[in-house]
């Protein structure tokens, strides 16, 4: 039972860094929401702005929601897991 949990733990710790480290990526990779110095001149329609669902910033912001999801859902299940294993291993 023990070697179960040891290398189920194991897995999901791996898959959270993986996750955890291509949101890093993806929020580094990403725009900044605000303006700065462009706000002053105003705001222009270009074609990213018309097709901003279809840029890659949309893509980019999207994808990072999806692993923070993946992120909260394996935490939660490691969290689980330890929990049962203590229950069931009496440590």
């Amino acid at each position: 039972m023990y070697e179960v949990y040891l290398i189920s733990s194991v897995v999901l710790y791996v898959l959270l860094f993986i996750a955890a480290a291509f949101t890093i990526g993806l929020v580094l990779f990403q725009k900044s929401n605000s303006d700065g110095i462009q706000g002053i001149t105003g705001s222009s329609e270009t074609f990213f702005g018309k097709n901003k669902g279809r840029s890659l910033d949309s893509k980019m912001k999207k994808w990072t929601w999806i692993c923070l999801a993946v992120i909260t859902v394996l935490a939660i299940v490691a969290y689980a897991i330890a929990l049962v294993a203590t229950s069931l291993l009496g440590a």
